[in-house]
């Protein structure tokens, strides 16, 4: 294997990443979720300051904020290997683990619908999440450029649709997207998203039979969706990060939440479109060259965006950051780039 495969490559330095909580009140007043009552939760978050610009130069300015969204099942640590090459270029890296994940809080799922205590685990609520973090913690009030894979890629949607104003750019990162006709097909076909239908199944059914065997449950995932799944070693020690966070108590609950809400999400996403047209915030399509979403990815953005470029990933997936993530750097850092002029 070469130097650069994902298995060989060196720790990253982590000195300047700043871990910390913060109490996230939700759902915000910038959103309406019915009969809803405000509610509390930790949220967990890395911090990456943009360093490493040659002074006197036009680097030496901040060019603005990424935000790096995760997926299942994984947390913020899937993007160790990227954050610090965005930073490097400029940006203030934000990496948080959404509601439920990772060291996060899982608040109530209230049956995984939107409303009431539990507030649910619509893309659109948890958007809302990371825009209080990003406006009302960290007190970032300029466009960000959002960056989101799998879950954490429907999440992005929802923030680059319903929060545009705050966007600058969108960077898909290899998922269905509710509310196309491409994700309407994939959960008819059910052969790559056959867990699409399994996690929605009522009564904690899903929670109980994943219970003692969450190792064996995600590894099927790394080894079905990665082109190399030794990217994330079987047993090792990005696998044990993985597994530890999803054996917390309510972090299976919550992430079959994610799935469950999925119907609704649909329904916002399409909703969206009839009202107000087709998003204005650009977008940049990255899947895997190896992965099942590769051959619709473009075309189900281009249901809902306007400004849509189309791009992949040789060698990799699903699980692209862990998989090449040089490759992913080498795509996404010159599109956000011309997006913050």
């Amino acid at each position: 294997m070469s130097s650069a495969d994902p298995s060989y490559l060196p720790r990253p330095d982590s000195s300047n990443w700043r871990h910390a909580s913060t109490i996230i009140t939700a759902p915000s007043k910038h959103i309406d979720v019915p009969n809803s009552q405000p509610y509390s939760f930790r949220l967990h978050y890395v911090d990456v300051p943009a360093y490493n610009r040659k002074a006197g130069t036009a680097d030496a300015a901040v060019r603005g904020t990424v935000l790096l969204i995760h997926g299942f099942p994984q947390t913020w640590y899937q993007w160790r290997h990227v954050i610090n090459p965005i930073a490097n270029a400029g940006y203030r890296v934000v990496v948080p683990d959404y509601r439920g994940a990772g060291n996060s809080q899982a608040p109530p799922s209230n049956a995984g619908h939107a409303g009431g205590m539990g507030g649910g685990y619509t893309k659109l609520v948890m958007a809302d999440d990371l825009r209080t973090l990003l406006r009302d913690h960290l007190g970032i009030k300029e466009m960000v450029h959002v960056i989101g894979h799998d879950i954490g890629a429907m999440v992005g949607h929802a923030y680059a649709s319903f929060f545009a104003d705050d966007t600058k750019s969108f960077v898909w990162v290899d998922c269905p997207l509710p509310g196309t006709k491409n994700y309407d097909d994939c959960k008819a076909a059910s052969t790559d998203t056959w867990h699409f239908i399994f996690h929605n199944v009522q009564d904690d059914l899903p929670e109980r039979l994943v219970s003692g065997h969450e190792r064996t449950y995600m590894r099927h995932f790394f080894d079905r969706l990665c082109v190399n799944p030794y990217a994330i070693v079987p047993g090792g020690e990005d696998e044990d990060v993985y597994v530890t966070a999803y054996t917390r108590p309510g972090a299976m609950r919550a992430a079959f939440d994610t799935y469950r809400t999925f119907d609704e999400d649909s329904r916002q996403n399409r909703e969206l479109v009839k009202k107000i047209g087709k998003g204005k915030v650009p977008v940049l399509s990255l899947p895997g060259g190896g992965s099942f979403n590769y051959a619709r990815s473009e075309e189900q953005l281009n249901e809902l965006y306007e400004n849509v470029e189309a791009s992949f990933v040789p060698n990799a997936g699903h699980y692209i950051p862990d998989e090449q993530p040089e490759g992913f750097v080498e795509k996404v850092v010159p599109f956000i780039l011309k997006h913050s002029k």
